[in-house]
C-alpha cells in the first residue's frame, strides 16, 4: 500500500486547512485509515482515524481530545481516501501529519494477502502562526 498526501502548509491561529491522502497498492489491507501528527521534540501521536464498517460493526471514527470539534476525518472506501478537515487551527497543531493505514486484524490478511501492520504517508507540514 502506498499513501499519498497533499494539502499541508502555512497558516494563521484560526485559519482552516484540509489534508488529503489517497491510498494505491493492495488496497485490500486497508481497514482503518487516518492521521497522525510529530511536533518538533515530541512523539508521533494519533489525530484522527476512520475505521470502515464491516458485517459485525458500523464505519466509526476516532479524535484525538485536543482535536475533537475542530478537525473532522473523511474516509471514501470506494476512492481510498481520507481526508482531515482542520478549522480553528492553533499554533500548538503545527507539526508534520501523516497519513497513515493498517489492514484487518485477522491473521489471513498477514498470511494470505502478504498485509503488513502499518502503513505511512511521507509526511507534510503544518505550521500555524500565532
Amino acid at each position: 500500500v502506498q499513501l499519498a498526501e497533499s494539502g499541508g502548509g502555512w497558516v494563521q491561529a484560526g485559519g482552516s486547512l484540509k489534508l488529503s491522502c489517497a491510498a494505491s497498492g493492495d488496497t485490500i489491507c486497508i481497514k482503518t485509515m487516518g492521521w497522525y501528527r510529530q511536533a518538533p521534540g515530541k512523539e508521533r501521536e494519533l489525530v484522527a482515524a476512520a475505521t470502515d464498517g464491516d458485517s459485525i460493526a458500523p464505519a466509526s471514527t476516532l479524535y484525538a481530545d485536543s482535536v475533537k470539534g475542530r478537525f473532522t476525518i473523511f474516509r471514501n472506501e470506494i476512492k481510498n481516501t481520507v481526508e482531515l478537515q482542520m478549522n480553528s487551527l492553533k499554533p500548538e497543531d503545527t507539526a508534520v501529519y501523516y497519513c497513515h493505514a493498517n489492514p484487518p486484524s485477522l491473521p489471513s490478511y498477514y498470511v494470505d494477502y502478504g498485509c503488513v501492520r502499518d502503513y505511512w504517508g511521507q509526511g507534510t507540514q503544518v505550521t500555524v502562526s500565532s
